[in-house]
């Protein structure tokens, strides 16, 4: 007999993770295809700032949503897993949208970032007060 341990708030994160992958993957390819390129991005700022808005995504998300499944199968209260979850994906989409306009300093980038690492100290900060808790 197996267990099934519901991890409904951790499914809806990630499902709304993918999507926005999905989007910043189609814009990179949406420009791959514009431009004919088809490694690297060339001489394309446009598309070079595609890539990376994507690949900082694929750095950040999946550790985030591997923070909060442990939280919610810990137990964390609800609230606090919407506040991550909520973060977590406000602030890849100012990210990569703050990117996608300037490659310098924006202030998309910025509160992007900045939701990101709060996701991270915020929850890492959860699962050690979970961990002595226990």
């Amino acid at each position: 007999m197996t267990m099934q341990i519901p991890v409904h708030l951790t499914a809806f994160y990630t499902a709304l993770s993918l999507l926005w992958l999905l989007v910043l993957a189609g814009r990179v390819m949406a420009l791959r295809w514009h431009h004919q390129v088809g490694i690297n991005a060339g001489e394309h700022n446009d598309l070079a700032r595609a890539i990376r808005a994507h690949a900082n995504a694929a750095e950040y998300v999946p550790g985030a949503l591997i923070l909060i499944l442990v939280l919610e199968l810990m137990a964390t209260p609800i609230w606090a897993l919407h506040v991550l979850g909520l973060a977590l994906v406000i602030g890849r989409v100012f990210h990569a949208v703050g990117l996608w306009r300037s490659s310098g300093v924006s202030i998309g980038r910025q509160v992007g970032m900045l939701l990101t690492l709060a996701v991270y100290a915020g929850g890492a900060l959860l699962l050690l007060a979970e961990a002595f808790i226990l």
